[in-house]
C-alpha cells in the first residue's frame, strides 16, 4: 500500500483553516486552551522555516457571545456589525499569544469580490507573499462586516481552499470537529468508515458528504468537498481532521494516519 503521507513534512507552504466549532465553546466564547495550542503549533511550524497562514472562523460567533446574543443573528446587518465586533476580538487574542513567541500577524479581510477582479486579485496575492516575505502570519477570515450575499464565500472551508491556490501552498489543513470523511454519515449509521485517502472525488464522494454543519459554524461536510476539489486541481494535498487537540498538526506533518487526506492533482496529469 502506497504512503501518500509521507512526504507531508516536506511542505514548505502550509494553510490551516480552524472553524468556529473548533476555537468556541457552546456559549460561543473563545475555547483559549485549543486556541493557545494552535499558536504554538504554528509558531514552532514557522521556527522550522515554514511559510503558515491561518484561516479563522469565528467572528459572528465571538460577536454574538461578547454581545450576549442567545443565537447568531439573520439579519445581514445583524451579523455584519457583529462580526466587526468578533473579528476585533479574534485579532486582539491572535496577536497577542503570536507576539509570546516573537511572531507578528497581518490580517486579510476577503470576499469574492477581491479574487475574482484580475487586479485585486494580484494586489491580495502581493500581500501575502510580502507579509509572509517579512515572516508574519497572514490571518484570514471573510470580510463578514461588508459581505453580502453577492460577494460572499459563504464558508471558510471554500475560502482556505482559494488561499491555497493563491500562494501556491502544498497543503492545506482543515481542522474541525470531525474526524475526516467517511463513506456515510457517521451521525446517522454507527457503520460508518473514516476513509483515509481519497484520490478522486467522484459522485460516490460527493454523495456520502451529506450537508450537515454545526449550529456555530457555516460548514458541513459537503462545503470541504468543494475545498478539496478546489486544492487539489490547484496541486494542493488537502488534510481534514479533528481539531479538538491543535497537536494534531504536528502529527499530519509527521505522516500519521490521521483523518482523511485528498491527493492532490499531480500537473502532468493536468
Amino acid at each position: 500500500m502506497t504512503d501518500y503521507r509521507k512526504d507531508l513534512s516536506k511542505a514548505q507552504t502550509v494553510v490551516i483553516k480552524v472553524g468556529t466549532s473548533t476555537i468556541t465553546y457552546d456559549t460561543g466564547r473563545l475555547n483559549l486552551s485549543v486556541i493557545e495550542k494552535l499558536v504554538l503549533v504554528i509558531s514552532d511550524l514557522k521556527n522550522q522555516g515554514k511559510r503558515v497562514v491561518l484561516v479563522t472562523s469565528g467572528a459572528i460567533g465571538v460577536g454574538s457571545a461578547k454581545l450576549g446574543l442567545k443565537k447568531r443573528p439573520e439579519k445581514m446587518s445583524e451579523k455584519q456589525a457583529v462580526a466587526s465586533i468578533g473579528q476585533c476580538e479574534l485579532m486582539y487574542i491572535y496577536d497577542k499569544l503570536f507576539a509570546e513567541y516573537g511572531y507578528h500577524i497581518g490580517q486579510i479581510l476577503l470576499t469574492r469580490e477581491e479574487v475574482s477582479d484580475k487586479k485585486r486579485k494580484k494586489n491580495v496575492i502581493n500581500t501575502f507573499n510580502t507579509l509572509l516575505k517579512y515572516n508574519a502570519i497572514p490571518i484570514v477570515n471573510e470580510n463578514d462586516s461588508i459581505s453580502t450575499e453577492e460577494i460572499e464565500f459563504g464558508d471558510n472551508d471554500t475560502l482556505s481552499a482559494i488561499v491555497s491556490e493563491l500562494i501556491d501552498a502544498e497543503l492545506l489543513i482543515i481542522l474541525s470537529d470531525i474526524e475526516g470523511m467517511y463513506d456515510k454519515d457517521p451521525r446517522e449509521d454507527e457503520n460508518a468508515k473514516l476513509i483515509p485517502v481519497i484520490e478522486i472525488i467522484d459522485e460516490t464522494i460527493e454523495n456520502a458528504a451529506g450537508n450537515k454543519g454545526t449550529s456555530r459554524g457555516t460548514g458541513g461536510m459537503l462545503t470541504k468537498i468543494t475545498a478539496a476539489k478546489i486544492a487539489v486541481k490547484a496541486g494542493t494535498n488537502m488534510v481534514i481532521a479533528n481539531g479538538a487537540d491543535p497537536f494534531v498538526i504536528r502529527r499530519i506533518l509527521d505522516g500519521a494516519q490521521i483523518g482523511t487526506l485528498f491527493l492532490a492533482q499531480r500537473k502532468e496529469q493536468e
